[in-house]
């Protein structure tokens, strides 16, 4: 545990504890200025304390991490039924792998449209010829298919 008092964990303790204390500073404040009339100032009263706990909230998941870093524990994970475990040194899937069919696009199938072969032509070109302009294509400029 004496890691959790190291300087620099020290200085976010600190930090956590001034904008926690800050956020309800300012809640309370908002309530003043509700209680004199500004109507638009309950609205921030309920605000700031949501803020102070998230401060809250985040600094003690980072504590968790922490520790659970220190102790060497693996960072919790839903147990699933449908899960195999995992071999070490295989690589992480997210759920089930998604099959998808492929259609050729219209026109491909065949493979005989000329304005595309035309197309690929140019940018063939182009590519072979890096510092040429469009219209130094020896040929006629294709219109870009759709």
């Amino acid at each position: 545990m004496k890691g959790l008092w190291s300087p620099a964990w020290v200085a976010r303790h600190l930090l956590a504890l001034v904008l926690t204390v800050g956020c309800l500073g300012l809640g309370w404040w908002q309530f003043s200025r509700a209680a004199d009339g500004n109507s638009i100032s309950y609205g921030y009263m309920f605000q700031w304390p949501v803020f102070g706990g998230f401060v809250v909230f985040i600094w003690l998941r980072e504590i968790q991490l922490f520790r659970r870093k220190a102790t060497g524990e693996p960072p919790a994970e839903p147990a699933r039924a449908d899960r195999a475990p995992r071999a070490p040194g295989a690589p992480v899937t997210f759920g089930r792998p998604v099959r998808v069919t492929s259609r050729p696009a219209h026109g491909e199938a065949t493979g005989n449209d000329p304005e595309l072969e035309a197309y690929n032509d140019y940018l063939a070109w182009l590519a072979a010829h890096p510092g040429a302009r469009p219209a130094d294509y020896p040929g006629r400029v294709p219109a870009e298919p759709q």
